[in-house]
């Protein structure tokens, strides 16, 4: 299971540590994954990930978050070895939060959730890869709600 290391916090709201515990041991039961190490989770404003966004994908926009891993294969970190990063836009958190009609901290979850999938390895380049990460996410909010009372829409 991972371990998260908050590089810092948003203004507008502060994500729960055990929100971030309880998200990394259901994607650890629900995928059944051996990876350890450190996920660093970082938030940064929309003109630092667009720069993030350029340099690292080729896309000159901001999004709403970025996942970098680090290894192909995270067994056998030690918990103090960097795994990869998160970097979160605060703002898309909050917008995407009313326009999805979720709280600030479920919107979170979310990007949260999703990002981790992306260090996994899982994406949605195409049909059959959306439908397999959506199904994973979806796990996980169950998990996620019952065990937080955190509801996504």
């Amino acid at each position: 299971m991972f371990t998260h290391s908050l590089l810092n916090s948003p203004a507008s709201f502060t994500p729960r540590p055990e929100l971030i515990e309880v998200i990394f041991r259901a994607i650890s039961e629900q995928i059944d994954i051996t990876q350890t190490g450190t996920v660093n989770v970082a938030f940064l404003s929309d003109e630092e990930i667009q720069e993030l966004n350029k340099t690292h994908r080729g896309i000159d926009k901001t999004t709403d978050v970025l996942s970098f891993h680090y290894f192909e294969d995270f067994t056998g970190l030690e918990d103090s070895e960097i795994a990869g990063e998160i970097i979160m836009s605060e703002a898309k958190i909050l917008s995407q939060a009313e326009e999805y009609e979720n709280t600030s901290e479920a919107e979170f979850a979310k990007l949260l959730i999703h990002s981790t999938l992306h260090l996994l390895g899982y994406d949605h380049e195409d049909d059959e890869e959306y439908k397999e990460m959506h199904t994973e996410e979806q796990k996980i909010e169950k998990i996620l709600l019952e065990k937080m009372g955190v509801r996504i829409q």
